[in-house]
């Protein structure tokens, strides 16, 4: 090639590289492939679309512009560009919460540009305006966060809609006929999205899965389960695989560990539990101290990394405990039978043993697999029944025999000893700053079709207490014994950050109409006001609602490789090892500590730190369900109770109602604005109060209020009351 012609090819190459950049820094916001740039550019030629071609592809390489999907490119400096998570709001518009960013962005309805809830986009903000909020438009969807949705199936003669019960879930989604399948109409279904093109109003689906028909007590569970994308059966092979498991205790893998068959050992649960996943040892040891092996499910042993059952189990990464039946991380042959800690089984364990002083101190500690052997299993309510009357003799009226029986001396000794070393263990936590959040949970008795007939609430006893103070100490001591070794090692950390004091102040706010306060002077007055607080409360009618207000000022309990220590239970190191049936992150538990008593390297945190975001995110939309599923079975108690009078205490206060929680059941339910008739009332946001504007009457956030049953709704699982006046 000549010097000349090849002058003149420099020269176009530098001419398309501005025209590249010119192209993408007019239009920041926008994709262009190469045949839009060419255009733009008015290059038509063969060797122009090459050159072309072939510098998109080096500026890419160079990092001088993104190649945002396949083919499309888009200039790489934009200072009003962002990536964030997007929320969707009941109205329709939502928020985008980008990280590093102090506010989030306001998106309006019409500018979320097919943007569903939970995705994850690119938002374009725009200048701020007088309001001062940030404002910005959706450019682009970088990832869907699910494309299955629950909804009403409407048929039509040639095609049909999808209605989401999903509130947050603004389209239905069309469906040719022939995507239907079996459904009909009227039906609950579950539908995923497969297309949504500029030109269409809709989303294009296709039904996946039929549910049944809307209001049925198993579709609306199912429907629960399916809204937050968690399963409720195994799939066919995860099943076959863990039925053919050898479950059998071998005496070659027993001489490999600790044989602990001979120490008393008892296990303690809810009396309808099936899944046993800890148990406690206990002896006296000839120098007076004692020792206690806090023994747990040896899941490991079972569940290989890389098989088709571990993999489901990742998935999965929690059991889901709905309030008619339990959703298994696990298959039942694992779950209630090979790994759950029976009586007068031999069992495969994972175990911490301490030896423990008088006053509750550790004076010495071993980690490391053994082999138990239950002695006994109790109900919660059978060793509280020890605790309270110190006796043998277990009541009729608790045991889960059915009957009267009589325990040995040591079983009853060593309960006795176990909560006396607990209570000092407890209180020496409170001194150090830990909150105690007892808060009362709302549970249901049903009947054989698993209908509501009636309401209690579950308060944790000494009996209670004696377990959780036994499983921190055990996931304490992991975490430190881990977390302490140098060079440090790469670990699965349970961390609960500080609470926001934002939030703090403004739970100040609303409990000080209730005479309490909170003492800001420093760390330790934060946590002992908190817990004064949390105590004063108990039994009174704001108690729920201080509660739950309480829990919601709290920074929220993750997964991390990164240990910043856990502020509720005011310790510097803390895990998840104590419930690997029903929970992932301590089967990882289990598996690093064996690791690292075989003298293992630290493994990729970056591999560890992946699954355990997976594994938060998963335990919030496990917890999600779990709420759902109550409020379900809340209104379908009260569907019972619709010519009843209650009293309640409203638990919130909006623009368009109130929230009350009914006093003796906790269901809460909506007095809609528009539904008071005595006046005309508006939200005084300062107040958390409505006032009325020709009387001035004022129903604010705490006040005891009388109401009625106005409407039940199970599939959209809405609670309306009818507000009848103050309570006297």
């Amino acid at each position: 090639m000549s010097k000349k012609k090849k002058r003149a090819t420099q020269h176009r190459k530098n001419e398309i590289t501005r025209g590249i950049f010119e192209v993408l820094e007019k239009e920041p916001n926008k994709t262009f492939n190469y045949k839009q740039i060419a255009s733009k550019l008015q290059i038509d030629d063969t060797e122009g679309r090459n050159i072309l071609i072939k510098r998109l592809g080096q500026l890419k390489a160079k990092e001088r512009i993104r190649e945002f999907e396949r083919g499309k490119y888009r200039s790489l400096e934009n200072k009003l560009l962002h990536q964030g998570k997007i929320e969707v709001t009941a109205r329709g518009n939502a928020y985008v919460v980008v990280e590093g960013l102090d506010d989030d962005i306001f998106v309006s309805y019409n500018k979320l540009n097919r943007a569903f809830d939970g995705d994850i986009v690119e938002v374009l903000v725009k200048p701020r305006r007088k309001s001062n909020k940030l404002e910005g438009e959706v450019v682009s969807i970088l990832e869907r966060k699910k494309n299955a949705f629950v909804g009403i199936l409407d048929l039509h003669k040639s095609f049909a809609f999808v209605r989401p019960t999903d509130h947050k879930m603004y389209t239905d989604i069309f469906v040719p006929l022939s995507s239907v399948g079996k459904a009909k109409d009227g039906e609950k279904v579950i539908v995923e999205v497969l297309s949504w093109a500029k030109e269409e109003e809709s989303p294009t689906g296709k039904v996946v899965e039929v549910l049944g028909l809307p209001g049925e007590h198993d579709t609306e569970i199912h429907a629960i389960l399916a809204e937050y994308g968690l399963p409720y059966q195994f799939p066919a092979e995860v099943q076959r695989y863990a039925d053919k498991l050898d479950t059998s205790i071998k005496e070659s893998e027993v001489k490999k560990r600790r044989d602990m068959r001979q120490v008393l050992t008892f296990t303690i649960d809810p009396k309808d539990a099936k899944d046993f996943d800890d148990a406690l040892s206990f002896q006296q040891l000839p120098n007076g101290n004692y020792e206690v092996g806090i023994h747990i499910a040896d899941v490991s042993y079972y569940v290989i990394p890389d098989t088709v059952l571990d993999e489901e189990a990742y998935e999965r990464a929690t059991s889901v405990y709905l309030v008619d039946r339990v959703v298994p991380m696990l298959p039942e042959v694992l779950s209630n039978n090979a790994c759950s800690l029976r009586p007068n089984e031999d069992k495969y364990t994972f175990s911490a043993i301490f030896e423990i002083d008088e006053k509750a101190q550790v004076k010495n500690e071993w980690f490391g697999r053994t082999v138990i052997h239950s002695d006994e299993r109790f109900a919660y309510e059978e060793a509280q029944y020890i605790i309270e009357k110190q006796t043998n003799r277990i009541g009729e009226e608790v045991s889960i025999r059915g009957k009267a029986y009589d325990v040995s001396d040591a079983i009853r000794d060593a309960v006795l000893k176990l909560n006396s070393l607990a209570v000092i263990m407890r209180e020496r936590r409170m001194k150090a700053g830990a909150i105690s959040f007892d808060k009362l949970e709302v549970k249901f008795n049903l009947n054989e079709k698993n209908e509501p007939v009636s309401v209690y609430f579950k308060e944790a006893k000494e009996a209670n207490k004696l377990i959780e103070e036994f499983m921190l100490l055990a996931n304490r001591k992991v975490a430190s014994f881990i977390g302490k070794q140098r060079p440090q090692k790469t670990f699965v950390y349970r961390v609960h950050d500080e609470p926001d004091q934002e939030k703090l102040m403004a739970l100040n706010g609303i409990i000080s109409r209730f005479g309490h306060k909170l003492n800001f002077h420093n760390k330790k007055t934060i946590s002992d006001s908190l817990n004064k607080l949390l105590e004063d409360v108990k039994g009174q009618k704001e108690q729920n609602l201080v509660d739950t207000l309480a829990i919601r000022s709290m920074s929220k309990a993750i997964y991390t490789t990164d240990n910043i220590g856990h502020y509720g239970l005011a310790f510097d190191f803390y895990t998840h090892f104590t419930s690997p049936i029903r929970r992932y992150p301590d089967v990882m538990v289990h598996r690093l500590l064996q690791h690292y008593l075989d003298g293992g390297k630290a493994p990729n945190p970056e591999m560890i730190e992946e699954k355990c975001k997976h594994s938060s995110d998963m335990e919030y939309l496990a917890s999600s369900a779990e709420r759902d599923s109550i409020k379900y079975m809340q209104i379908k108690f009260m569907q019972d109770h619709k010519d009843q009078e209650f009293v309640g205490v409203i638990s919130g206060v909006t623009e368009w109602g109130i929230y009350v929680e009914i006093i003796e059941n906790k269901c809460e339910g909506m007095v809609r604005i528009r539904d008071i008739k005595d006046d005309y009332y508006t939200f005084d946001e300062k107040q958390y109060a409505l006032v009325g504007e020709r009387r001035r009457k004022v129903y604010q956030l705490g006040d005891e209020v009388r109401v009625m049953v106005k409407d039940t709704d199970l599939v959209k699982r809405h609670l309306d009351f009818t507000l009848l006046g103050k309570a006297k």
